[in-house]
């Protein structure tokens, strides 16, 4: 309940006083890359339970019968978009409806379900956040096997101390860009 208030709280506070950032951000999208300023994908919840997940988009939208790779499809604006974790700030639309959290394990694609262990399956027993220890502790430097290893370790031990420690230190992470990697970024689920 005390996690659930202090969501909201960070929530609302964070979409109203990010409003200017937002609109900005979204006016720089529509200008570069001309459709959807908003990305939107379903992926798995708090018990595995399927919601509609926003970010600011970063990439070009492929044409039909084009082969491009992600790499290829990223804008400048989307590379510094994710390397500043800037195009995350629409999940705080997520948290104030209550399908994620501040702080929780990064909700993954609805594809890894059907591949994920017991054990890393767990990682479904709490509500998805923006950020999660593994990003605390490594982002995208680390192996699918420590993430989860993060992710489980979160599960059992979620505490108000422990989200307010990892929101201490993703500010670190973000502000200094560590863990990000804008090439060979891990996009696909191999353990």
């Amino acid at each position: 309940m005390i996690k659930r208030f202090f969501d909201l709280i960070f929530a609302l506070g964070g979409l109203i006083l990010l409003s200017p950032v937002m609109l900005i951000l979204a006016v720089l999208i529509k200008i570069s890359m001309g459709g959807n300023v908003l990305f939107t994908q379903l992926r798995p919840g708090k018990n595995c339970t399927l919601f509609r997940m926003y970010k600011f988009r970063t990439m070009v939208s492929e044409e039909p019968g084009e082969q491009r790779t992600d790499e290829q499809r990223i804008t400048p604006l989307g590379r510094w978009l994710r390397s500043t974790s800037l195009d995350e700030l629409p999940e705080l639309i997520n948290v104030a409806k209550g399908e994620m959290s501040l702080v929780g394990p990064r909700p993954l694609l609805v594809d890894y379900l059907s591949k994920y262990t017991e054990t890393q399956i767990r990682r479904h027993a709490v509500l998805p956040g923006i950020t999660g220890l593994a990003q605390a502790r490594g982002r995208n430097n680390l192996s699918w096997k420590n993430k989860f290893k993060y992710d489980i370790f979160y599960v059992e031990k979620a505490s108000l101390l422990l989200d307010l420690r990892i929101l201490y230190e993703t500010i670190g992470v973000v502000v200094f860009r560590r863990g990000f990697r804008s090439h060979g970024e891990p996009t696909r689920f191999d353990v």
